[in-house]
């Protein structure tokens, strides 16, 4: 007599809805990852550019304070005794930069060409470059003779630097510090190695460099944007040079 086989074990509705529910989970998940991806390849990714939207908020309010502070009297009639306005950019930018602790606000950047204006901050740890772009704490501030660097993310927290590339000769950058607004001019960009500092060095005239990973996506090497200063607007002074 031939045996007959069982029948088919059948799951019960519950164990069927419960893997339903995984399936949509899992689904939903990897949509969710490759959207991800997506907008990072397209754009900038996405979870660190909330958070940078969110403390950059925060960075623009200090900045606004620090923006209507005034100088202390005995400061003021320092100033008053640096005759020229060389003099005067180079006392308040050294006493503004004794003054910041790592990852504070310090200033804002504005670059017209690609729509780029983020609150910058003292510093370029980690910590400091995830709220916005930085100040290298080892070159001087606008206003100080010298070169003044500030480095900035390309993919990730709010990505301010991340069409750098497509600066020419010619177009302007914009720095603006609570005692006032250089404007400099592209001259040239530069693909370096990250061994290569000579970037940040000392020239003949003042300056800006800026600093970001190259290409989107790696550290392998920087894209560095030099620009020239063209006029400064001392704000305690009022004097234009």
């Amino acid at each position: 007599m031939t045996a007959t086989a069982p029948p088919p074990r059948r799951s019960s509705p519950a164990a069927r809805r419960l893997l339903r529910a995984l399936s949509t989970v899992l689904i939903l998940s990897g949509g969710l990852l490759v959207l991800d991806a997506g907008m990072t390849v397209a754009w900038q990714e996405p979870v660190s550019a909330v958070y940078a939207k969110f403390t950059q908020d925060a960075l623009d309010g200090d900045l606004n304070a620090l923006e209507a502070q005034k100088l202390p009297p005995l400061e003021q009639r320092v100033l008053q005794k640096l005759k020229t306005p060389r003099r005067q950019g180079a006392y308040l930018a050294r006493r503004f930069k004794r003054k910041l602790s790592e990852g504070d606000a310090a200033g804002r950047i504005t670059i017209p060409k690609i729509g780029a204006s983020y609150v910058m901050v003292k510093g370029t740890s980690s910590a400091s470059l995830r709220k916005g772009p930085g100040l290298f704490p080892d070159n001087p501030y606008p206003g100080a003779h010298g070169t003044t660097a500030v480095a900035g993310h390309r993919t990730t927290y709010a990505a301010p630097f991340r069409k750098v590339d497509q600066l020419r000769k010619g177009d302007r950058i914009v720095v603006r510090m609570p005692y006032g607004t250089f404007r400099y001019a592209v001259e040239r960009t530069r693909i370096v190695k990250p061994s290569e500092v000579w970037v940040l060095n000392r020239v003949s005239y003042d300056r800006l460099v800026l600093s970001a990973c190259h290409p989107l996506y790696s550290a392998a090497k920087r894209i560095i944007v030099f620009a020239r200063l063209v006029k400064t607007e001392l704000k305690p002074s009022g004097v234009d040079t």
